[in-house]
């Protein structure tokens, strides 16, 4: 019940969703008070949501910052969290998606000899089709490019972030109870994603990557000139933030 919320709550607070819901009001409505405050509601929020240079300041508060290789060690482990990837059941194969960087990363870390093993947890994120888990395409993936089967470790059963931790809790404790672990993901979902792994009782140093928010500039388009592709990533930055509310108040973090 908990997955499926999450995923109606992901379509109610995306931003194009509130701008929509205004303008159908407007449109609808016999008021002309309201059609008028409504509209222009919209139009604000269009401009708001649509500005890149809003959108990197608030995700540079957001998303936890990244570390250089100089500052590492050698550990046990990187454990990537999935949501990296969709299948194509059409050409049989994996398609990855934005946050693939997570993977590509450790796979770096890896091949600097910075961690030994690398561990991916992620099952299905989807309602309709459980039957296509993520972690066994990229499983599929990594043996077809030459990553040794040694190195390897997968947890395919978890749905979110919160059973990721506790299901990689299990693994770890079997094979390398008490080692030392980067946690690999997207920056801006880290902050969940280091509180559940520690409530796992899982320590770990987040590895920050796919980041969002770019150098601080103060140019014409970036500051002024609409962007649609900031409404896409307010969604994201807002599902976020309430999945840690969310999370927090649930006791999973």
């Amino acid at each position: 019940m908990f997955f499926i919320l999450s995923k109606i709550l992901a379509f109610l607070i995306m931003p194009m969703t509130w701008i929509m819901a205004l303008l159908l009001y407007s449109w609808w409505t016999k008021d002309e008070n309201r059609k008028r405050k409504t509209f222009k509601w919209a139009m604000i929020l269009m401009l708001i949501f649509s500005n890149r240079f809003v959108f990197d300041e608030a995700m540079r508060a957001w998303e936890v910052e990244a570390i250089p290789h100089g500052s590492l060690h050698q550990y046990d482990a990187a454990i990537v969290l999935g949501g990296l990837s969709v299948w194509d059941p059409s050409l049989q194969r994996i398609q990855f998606t934005g946050g693939a960087d997570r993977l590509f990363q450790a796979l770096d870390l890896y091949k600097k000899g910075l961690v030994k093993r690398i561990v991916f947890t992620g099952g299905s994120g989807s309602i309709l089709h459980q039957e296509y888990k993520e972690s066994d395409r990229v499983k599929l993936y990594l043996q077809s490019i030459g990553i040794p089967d040694s190195v390897l470790v997968f947890e395919s059963q978890s749905k979110n972030t919160y059973e990721n931790a506790v299901m990689t809790k299990k693994i770890l404790d079997s094979i390398s109870p008490g080692g030392k672990y980067l946690l690999v993901s997207s920056g801006y979902h880290l902050r969940r994603a280091k509180g559940c792994f520690d409530k796992a009782g899982i320590s770990t140093l987040s590895y920050s990557t796919d980041r969002k928010s770019g150098p601080r500039k103060f140019e014409f388009d970036h500051l002024l000139l609409p962007d649609a592709d900031a409404l896409s990533d307010w969604s994201m930055l807002l599902h976020e933030i309430v999945g840690y509310i969310t999370y927090k108040i649930s006791g999973y973090l």
